[in-house]
């Protein structure tokens, strides 16, 4: 099905089944322990009445060189040990097309704890054992640590990273009456989802299988092609349940390749789980950010000039964070600028983090935004409101296809009670100092290719089959609701079976593009099942309705198993979406509200309420929508406060590479947390007329608690995240 014209009234719109709040299908699977994660396959081809052997991965101790000699002579007689795997045994090895570094290193390396070898043994004990046995002698080199070094001679991005520029910038700011130009940073950040990166590998001949946490099924299954250099068609690959990913399972990793090969090697299936300290060195980060904000505006507050331009680094051949996305969109203003600047470092992959681009540029956006409200003496509020725009600023002819910032500013105020927000400093709890912060929120809309297979069974069993993957997002449920909906079935009546490459390939999850363009394509799949069943059943023309497991197309009526007596009937689609997303511009947008209380004699913040109003389409899922947005209120609170991958600049690796020193948000960090959604449809981003959310909950999140701080405290802080040493010598000034 091809969406290229707005979406008119469809069954979606009955909303008997999609929009209603409904507690997640899988749930009683995941509560029980009887959904199967990557590690926790059982039924395996191959295997020994012994079970899987279990593969151990070795990472590089320096972060660049070569490796001189390895000695594994020690690792292949230790207890237990069925194969040990380096790149000397390995065969020819490739690099997949969304991979930075090679997954297997050596002789030279790339990164620091780059893997370097498996040893597989019988045990998991006995591998890890042996691998502190393989003696390794490296040529260290010199590298690129420090993005605030590398920054200097950063070159600009290129292709559709290159500087944009739209009016007279520099002439513009030069003549605002009121000027703002700050730097701010963000830090290196990690995903710490709770499942490690994880895979079971099982080869039968020439054929290989695969059970990962994977996001992205079809990249993986092809990208793992590519790497073995093995035919597309040998690889399958199975991702039924995955424990968080954030991004950082968008892409094949090490995990995959190593259990692969040292599945060959050992020629039974073998389980790799990458150790918690890999978590940080060996997959990829958020990369750190520098980013010089320029704001020129008229007395009144209208904007007239607006620059960001941010410094990122990573791998040679990796790309830039895109922080600068949402400033090339959110606010009017005639005059503009953006640059993205790529150091060339040599830590470990940069890549996507929930939100990339916008989650780092708001943290610095919607600062500097609050900065120009303080010098024009305007409420922050109404600064944002008043330069709003209904169309692309950079391309004035292409309107947005709904744009409801203004309402989630203003409702969000009216909820909040901001009309009770002080001048800074002013506002004291005992030793505590109160304040509230305010940024709007802001994610691009994005919309992928997307299939699905629809299969109706004699008994009127509807069954759902895509690649779709489901990270903990609703996406069972969603899809459930989605095939009820459109087949007029109770959600009982609906089998939804995700995350397998042999299924059609589906959108994936990432990008905030994975609800609306898998439903869609679902959808898709629907209407041509819809089509089946009324010319099995022999109906004439007419408009069909389905519902309450029956078909109705003007007098006439059955049910809709009757079309299947036969046999089931199975049919197969994709949405493929035009150039709607080029006429219009389609985004999210939102509005975070956020009250902190900061301890005036130790520093300490502690969040004390969040508020997150956001206009994202229609809502397949209040209950599943809530849970995401306040996961990434969550997130933002973490990056905000506490999260940092701390990088040794001497020797080139996160110093902090696990949960014991890379700070997350606990229970007691999070406050009471109120998630509103606009009643929105937006008909030009697909027959769905949904949009994402859970990465726009996300958006904002940082820049508000930041704007909080100060409001309670009168010190401004640049750096994040905001810990308390950033501010407690300065308290004694305000109090």
């Amino acid at each position: 099905m091809k969406f290229d014209q707005p979406a008119g009234t469809n069954p979606i719109d009955r909303m008997k089944v999609v929009g209603k709040p409904t507690t997640r299908i899988d749930g009683p699977l995941k509560v029980t322990g009887h959904a199967p994660y990557a590690y926790e396959h059982q039924e395996l081809p191959g295997a020994p009445d012994s079970g899987p052997a279990y593969g151990y991965v070795v990472g590089s101790a320096v972060a660049k060189g070569t490796i001189r000699s390895m000695d594994t002579s020690r690792a292949e007689r230790a207890p237990g040990v069925v194969a040990v795997v380096t790149h000397r045994n390995a065969g020819k090895i490739a690099k997949g097309n969304f991979n930075t570094a090679m997954l297997l290193g050596g002789p030279k390396i790339q990164h620091y704890h780059q893997a370097i070898a498996v040893v597989v043994a019988e045990t998991f004990e006995q591998a890890r054992s042996a691998a502190a046995l393989i003696d390794v002698d490296y040529a260290r080199d010199g590298g690129a640590f420090d993005l605030a070094v590398a920054k200097v001679d950063a070159p600009d991005a290129t292709g559709s990273d290159a500087p944009t520029a739209v009016g007279d910038f520099a002439g513009a700011f030069a003549a605002a009456p009121v000027q703002l130009d700050q730097m701010y940073t963000t830090p290196d950040q990690s995903h710490a989802m709770m499942e490690p990166h994880a895979t079971i590998a099982a080869w039968e001949g020439d054929k290989l299988t695969v059970w990962s946490a994977n996001q992205m099924v079809a990249w993986g299954a092809g990208d793992l092609a590519r790497t073995l250099q093995i035919p597309p068609e040998n690889v399958r690959l199975i991702a039924p349940y995955i424990g968080g990913g954030f991004g950082g399972k968008l892409f094949l990793r090490s995990d995959v390749l190593m259990a692969s090969l040292g599945a060959k090697a050992a020629k039974r299936p073998v389980k790799v789980a990458l150790p918690r300290p890999f978590m940080g060195n060996n997959t990829t980060h958020r990369p750190a950010t520098i980013q010089r904000i320029r704001l020129g505006a008229t007395q009144d507050g209208k904007l007239t000039a607006i620059g960001h331009e941010s410094w990122s680094g990573d791998l040679e051949g990796g790309g830039p964070e895109s922080a600068t996305q949402q400033t090339k969109l959110l606010y009017a203003g005639a005059n503009r600028m953006t640059a993205l600047r790529l150091a060339v470092l040599d830590l470990p992959e940069a890549n996507a983090m929930r939100a990339p681009g916008e989650a780092p540029g708001l943290m610095a956006l919607e600062i500097a935004v609050d900065e120009l409200a303080e010098k024009l003496g305007m409420d922050p509020v109404k600064l944002r409101v008043i330069n709003d725009t209904q169309v692309d600023p950079e391309k004035p002819e292409r309107p947005f296809s709904q744009r409801n910032l203004v309402r989630c500013l203003e409702e969000g105020a009216e909820r909040f009670g901001w009309a009770r927000r002080k001048a800074p400093g002013q506002v004291q709890d005992g030793r505590w100092l109160i304040g509230m912060g305010v940024a709007a929120a802001f994610r691009n809309n994005l919309n992928m290719k997307s299939g699905a297979r629809v299969r109706l069974s004699p008994s009127g069993q509807v069954t759902v089959e895509t690649d779709m993957t489901d990270i903990g997002t609703g996406t069972y449920t969603i899809m459930a609701q989605t095939a009820a909906e459109m087949m007029g079935v109770p959600l009982a009546k609906v089998t939804v079976k995700l995350g397998d490459s042999s299924f059609p390939v589906s959108a994936g999850s990432g990008g905030q593009w994975g609800a609306n363009s898998s439903t869609a394509g679902l959808y898709a799949a629907c209407v041509k099942l819809r089509e089946a069943i009324v010319g099995k059943l022999g109906f004439g023309p007419g408009e069909a309705v389905f519902e309450n497991g029956q078909v109705h197309v003007g007098n006439r009526v059955a049910d809709i198993a009757a079309a299947a007596k036969g046999g089931e009937i199975v049919v197969e689609d994709s949405i493929e979406f035009g150039d709607l997303g080029k006429k219009f511009q389609q985004s999210t947008f939102g509005a975070h509200f956020v009250e902190v209380a900061v301890d005036r004699y130790t520093g300490e913040t502690r969040v004390r309420r969040m508020l997150a109003v956001c206009a994202a389409g229609r809502i397949l899922n209040p209950t599943a929508a809530r849970s995401q947005v306040i996961g990434a209120m969550t997130m933002g609170v973490g990056g905000a406060l506490m999260e940092e991958l701390a990088v040794d600049k001497r020797f080139g690796f996160f110093v902090n590479h696990d949960l014991a020193g890379y700070e997350v948000p606990v229970h007691a960090d999070i406050p009471h947390q109120e998630v509103v959604f606009l009643d929105e449809a937006d008909d030009k981003v697909s027959p769905m007329k949904a949009k994402g959310v859970g990465e726009l909950g996300l958006c904002g999140v940082g820049a508000a608690v930041a704007n909080a701080i100060y409001n309670a405290t009168g010190v401004r802080v640049r750096d994040y995240p905001i810990t308390l040493d950033k501010h407690l010598d300065k308290l004694g000034e305000v109090v």
